[in-house]
């Protein structure tokens, strides 16, 4: 009997004793409330729930940046943007480049993840992980690719943005022309290829230790999904009363931002990326690596209310991607741990895109590398029930956003949010546990505060040796206060318009282009 016993203890030991595998999961510009677990009751993610619900949800996690190639990197390197020099989405124009008619020029900004750094993939690399990208990558072009910096596997990473191909038929059903992944079936959906991609390393490698990253290139635009799923959601709008609505937009200062979830279009490519996810988490579970695999989720910046297809709400958090708040950059954060944090647990610690890459080694027990992750702090103990060091978080963001963004940083201290806009040098300041919203600036009646935070904003800049944007001369106040106005009148009834032909019942797509709203036929 003794014996059983012993034999039953080193089998159980072995089991536990295996290594942990890591699946991390980005998406690209999905709002945290675009997930049916965070409060949309108009897209359905079920498998996005159920991670949720068997995970530590760090309820204030963060992207360090309101677009996509900076917070990126973060992950990649552990490191603000300030530190890694990426303020910018990769290709966004700069200084005297810098054609709008704005108060400030861009700042210039690095264009590649920097090669002399460590990425997370080079270090588990070094550990002896297989390691492997599928998806969005716009870390740079030729010599800076996925399997420049770590990755043993690519497919699908490069230097573009969205799902664009190398010609007008690109997008998110197959043909995708894209020259880093082989073309599937005809109208096969991107985002669950990339699924299958991710599962098939998985069961390849099922028997070495792994670190799988797969970055969908979902739900960036342009949005499209297949008529059945467009039929689906249309159906649903109709049936939550959504359809005759003609209140869709507010005007937020310098652009128009989507106040509701009821488009069809993207609540299908919603699902289509759920799927993707499906495919991974059943292959998991299938294979019995459930059991000692880590599973992160997160998006890069929030979901597009404003520019681009326009196509999601972020309510109640103010703005969306490109904006400097909340919606621009408070993120879903999801850590699933077999044996730590395998049961939903909410966790209040601020956490941002910097950690994941301290945290991933910590749970693979390894050893950290704080002269690599220099912003990063490991969230092991937060999901563990241990105290963390409290910090102050920063973003810095010295461009203007393709939707309606201004150039600023920003320093969230505690409960307090300060932010610093460079075309005047004006601040505001918010107390985020009331204020959710960022509807009542508290810098005029809170004035010590305000001088508090903007003192340490300022140092730590300094620390960094930020690049801030400079004054363009070029600058007609005139001119811009007309076009302002314009943009105002105009965007508000052209886009009540065009969004409210998405539930139309005669609504065909874009048949003739894979553009925004574009149903594949199948």
């Amino acid at each position: 009997m003794k014996k059983l016993i012993v034999l039953f203890l080193l089998i159980n030991c072995a089991v536990y004793a295996k290594p942990m595998n890591f699946v991390f999961i980005l998406a690209d510009d999905l709002g945290i409330k675009d997930i049916g677990a965070e409060g949309s009751i108009f897209h359905e993610t079920p498998n996005l729930d159920a991670l949720a619900k068997s995970s530590a949800r760090f309820t204030d996690g963060y992207s360090t940046c309101q677009v996509c190639s900076p917070s990126r990197a973060s992950i990649m390197l552990g490191q603000f943007p300030a530190t890694h020099g990426i303020t910018e989405y990769i290709g966004a124009p700069s200084g005297l480049r810098w054609k709008r008619n704005t108060k400030v020029m861009p700042a210039e900004y690095v264009r590649a993840l920097p090669a002399e750094d460590m990425t997370i993939a080079e270090a588990m690399k070094t550990a002896g992980y297989k390691t492997f990208f599928t998806g969005k990558w716009h870390l740079g072009g030729e010599g800076s690719y996925p399997e420049d910096h770590g990755f043993d596997i690519n497919v699908g990473g490069y230097e573009r943005g969205g799902p664009y191909g190398n010609g007008k038929e690109a997008g998110f059903f197959s043909p995708y022309g894209n020259p880093k992944m082989k073309d599937g079936p005809d109208g096969e959906s991107l985002s669950v290829r990339l699924g299958m991609e991710t599962a098939k390393f998985i069961e390849a490698n099922k028997d070495e230790k792994f670190f799988a990253f797969m970055s969908f290139y979902a739900v960036h635009a342009p949005i499209q999904t297949t008529r059945s799923l467009w039929e689906k959601y249309r159906a649903k709008a109709e049936k939550m009363g959504l359809v005759e609505n003609d209140k869709r937009f507010i005007f937020d200062r310098t652009q128009a931002v989507r106040q509701v979830q009821d488009n069809p279009v993207y609540a299908g490519m919603m699902e289509s990326m759920d799927e993707g996810v499906g495919v991974v988490l059943k292959k998991l579970k299938e294979l019995g690596l459930d059991k000692n695999t880590v599973v992160i989720f997160t998006s890069d910046n929030g979901g597009v209310s404003s520019g681009d297809a326009y196509a999601t709400a972020c309510l109640p958090l103010r703005g969306g991607k490109g904006r400097q708040w909340e919606g621009g950059i408070r993120q879903p954060f999801y850590i699933h741990v077999p044996g730590i944090a395998d049961e939903e647990k909410f966790i209040g610690v601020p956490a941002t895109g910097a950690d994941f890459y301290p945290t991933i080694l910590d749970l693979a027990g390894l050893e950290l590398k704080p002269a690599q992750h220099v912003d990063g702090l490991s969230l092991k103990a937060a999901m563990q029930g241990k105290e963390m060091p409290k910090r102050d978080l920063f973003w810095h963001y010295p461009h203007y956003g393709n939707q309606g963004g201004e150039p600023s940083s920003i320093i969230r201290s505690g409960q307090w949010k300060l932010i610093h806009y460079y075309e005047d040098g004006r601040k505001e300041l918010y107390k985020i546990s009331d204020d959710i919203g960022e509807q009542n600036d508290l810098a005029s009646s809170h004035p010590e505060k305000a001088q508090e935070l903007a003192k340490k904003l300022k140092s730590w800049l300094e620390e960094k040796q930020a690049k801030f944007p400079e004054k363009d001369k070029r600058y007609n106040a005139q001119k811009a206060a007309v076009s302002l106005k314009n943009k105002e009148q105009g965007q508000m009834k052209s886009l009540e318009k065009s969004h409210a032909n998405y539930l139309n019942k005669d609504y065909k797509g874009n048949p003739k282009q894979r553009s925004n709203g574009y149903l594949e036929p199948r």
